[in-house]
């Protein structure tokens, strides 16, 4: 099957130009300064908004509980 109607270079390379990556936005969190992705619980104390949302274990007491 042939292509009737190419695209040019310069039209696929503008279709193409909102396809790059994006920097992460990374803020510290607010109780324990890790940093975190925003509107996302943090993972280091499992504090979202000013409160304790998440209960996070830590490596001592996970390789107790093995």
């Amino acid at each position: 099957m042939v292509v009737r109607m190419r695209h040019t270079r310069a039209h696929t390379a503008n279709r193409r130009s909102h396809h790059a990556l994006k920097a992460l936005n990374i803020s510290a969190c607010k109780n324990c300064g890790a940093m975190k992705a925003p509107h996302n619980v943090c993972d280091a104390c499992g504090f979202y908004r000013g409160k304790k949302v998440l209960q996070i274990k830590t490596k001592a007491v996970k390789a107790k509980a093995k």
